[in-house]
């Protein structure tokens, strides 16, 4: 028996060591394997409309956008969510299970202003966010929170995202608003001197990539008319379809293409 013991013990040390060797060389390769960057998207329900499968007839650019890049190199994840502003994106926690996740070389692309422009305490969703981009705030009581909260500028709130983003080692890519199904004397509405413009202010200040959405879709509207433009919208003058849908994330890839350093339109299909 003695001898059967320690036979089995010499025989099984050897599969142990080969074992170890194995798993150590496995780690290795693994630690060895290159980040495949992520491409977060947040924002509202012109990104992202209900469950981001176009049952209701509503789409957004984010459901549309994974299509133009090379999922093989980069991963995209719409974490967009319909009713959220600036300000509620992050209050509900939203921003900080993305925040978690980001890694060094990974991509924040941000829209809002849709909803911020909302009561900052009215009973129904208490969702939007101070004017501008200062360093105002209003200590308000949240009923929806049942809460008291300080509430800040629609500029704080994306210095947030930006500041966040980057100290993560991630790029942040500031978006414009969609512009909605507005026209004034033959001119689909743009975003000039509010959520368009602050957008703009807050991307260069804080050194995040911008593209000017809101601008770009206009020039586009403008250019097919208001009577085309109306058939990208099946509900209302905010939520387009998936046709007004593709075409604004086919406007949004082209201005990742003119963004100058943007690594992000290096994992763009050709």
């Amino acid at each position: 028996m003695k001898y059967i013991l320690s036979s089995f013990r010499t025989y099984t040390t050897p599969v142990r060591v080969i074992t170890a060797l194995a798993l150590i060389v496995l780690s290795s390769f693994l630690v060895m394997q290159p980040h495949k960057p992520v491409l977060y998207i947040i924002g509202d329900s012109t990104v992202k409309n209900s469950d981001g499968s176009g049952t209701n007839g509503q789409w957004g650019w984010g459901s549309i956008v994974a299509d133009y890049f090379d999922t093989t190199r980069i991963s995209v994840r719409n974490h967009a969510i319909g009713g959220r502003s600036s300000r509620t994106f992050i209050t509900e926690g939203r921003w900080q299970k993305v925040l978690d996740q980001l890694k060094p070389g990974d991509f924040v692309l941000m829209q809002f202003g849709h909803n911020d422009s909302g009561p900052l305490d009215d009973t129904s969703r208490a969702r939007g966010s101070i004017r501008g981009i200062g360093n105002d705030s209003s200590d308000i009581y949240n009923p929806i929170m049942k809460k008291r909260e300080i509430v800040y500028t629609y500029g704080a709130y994306m210095r947030r995202y930006i500041d966040e983003a980057k100290a993560k080692g991630a790029v942040p890519i500031v978006c414009s608003p969609v512009p909605r199904n507005i026209f004034k004397n033959g001119k689909a509405e743009r975003a000039d001197g509010s959520y368009g413009t602050w957008a703009e202010q807050v991307a260069k200040s804080n050194g995040a990539f911008f593209v000017p959405l809101n601008t770009l879709i206009a020039d586009q509207y403008d250019k097919l008319g208001a009577d085309s433009v109306k058939n990208f919208f099946p509900g209302d003058h905010t939520h387009t379809g998936k046709n007004g849908a593709t075409l604004n994330a086919q406007i949004l890839v082209s201005g990742i293409k003119l963004l100058d350093g943007c690594k992000l339109k290096t994992y763009l299909k050709n």
